[in-house]
């Protein structure tokens, strides 16, 4: 009898541990396969943390970027203004230079009319000189203009005698025919210059030097267009150059003739040439 319970109990124990055997087979392995799944999602997690520091990065840089481009923008928006301010004061300055350039233009058109109706008066003035004085020597007197200018040149031997300073029956002649030009002619002043060649003049009671003879030749001419031929003395003026203008070298015997010489220089008065420009002013053709 005891020895049947032995064998049942102990069969009864076998079987109690084959059952523990396979719930513990089992629970190993959900055991297993938990931590599997437990690596699985610890892996997972660990890529989903670099990813998430990674965005976290980019979110970093976007914003930094998206606060820069903020401050751009800003910066762009005072600069356009900036630039209309700019563009405004450019328009300003750009329409004073245009004015200004327009008075300009107008004052230089004014200016050119001027001196073309001062070159148109030069002409007539040379040609009525030349008609009046007729056909003379060119060495003994010469009719231009120069420099908007008319000179007359007399030559010394048709004026003096050598060395002195007494005019000559045939020189009052010409002045005579010249003063009748230039009396008729009331809106020009003229200059008589005295000229002289290089040699030094021996001095006497009377004339000191070639300073001396040029201004009294000028004056010897001024007095005779004024006593003889009744020219307004205010409007002549006398001047002694001495050696000091010549025309040409005084190397040579013909080139101190040259420079020996009397010069009539007409001119139209000053305030005679405003009045041109003015006139030019109010001409409809100049302003249109």
């Amino acid at each position: 009898m005891r020895k049947i319970l032995v064998v049942v109990s102990l069969v009864g124990f076998l079987a109690t541990s084959c059952v523990s055997n396979k719930k513990y087979n089992e629970l190993a392995e959900k055991h297993k396969q938990t931590e599997d799944l437990l690596n699985t999602a610890t892996m997972k997690l660990n890529v989903c943390l670099k990813d998430y520091e990674s965005l976290q990065h980019q979110v970093t840089s976007l914003k930094n970027q998206n606060d820069l481009l903020k401050e751009n923008n800003q910066q762009l928006i005072s600069n356009v203004g900036n630039l209309t301010t700019l563009t405004q004061k450019g328009a300003e300055n750009l329409e004073k230079s245009l004015e200004s350039l327009r008075e300009k233009d107008l004052t230089i058109r004014n200016l050119r009319d001027a001196v073309t109706r001062r070159d148109s008066i030069n002409l007539a003035l040379v040609q009525s000189l030349k008609g009046a004085v007729g056909n003379l020597d060119d060495q003994d007197i010469e009719i231009k203009v120069e420099k908007g200018v008319v000179f007359v040149n007399i030559s010394d031997k048709l004026l003096f005698s050598s060395g002195s300073y007494a005019v000559t029956s045939r020189a009052k002649e010409v002045l005579g025919k010249v003063a009748a030009v230039v009396k008729n002619k009331p809106d020009f002043e003229f200059m008589v210059e005295g000229h002289t060649d290089n040699v030094p003049f021996r001095a006497n009671s009377s004339v000191k030097d070639n300073w001396d003879l040029s201004v009294l030749r000028a004056t010897a001419v001024v007095r005779i267009l004024q006593n003889d031929f009744g020219v307004t003395p205010s409007r002549m003026t006398a001047a002694g150059r001495s050696e000091y203008v010549p025309v040409t070298s005084n190397a040579t015997k013909e080139g101190k003739a040259q420079n020996r010489r009397t010069r009539i220089v007409v001119l139209p008065k000053l305030d005679q040439f405003y009045n041109m420009i003015e006139e030019g002013i109010k001409d409809p053709a100049i302003n249109k």
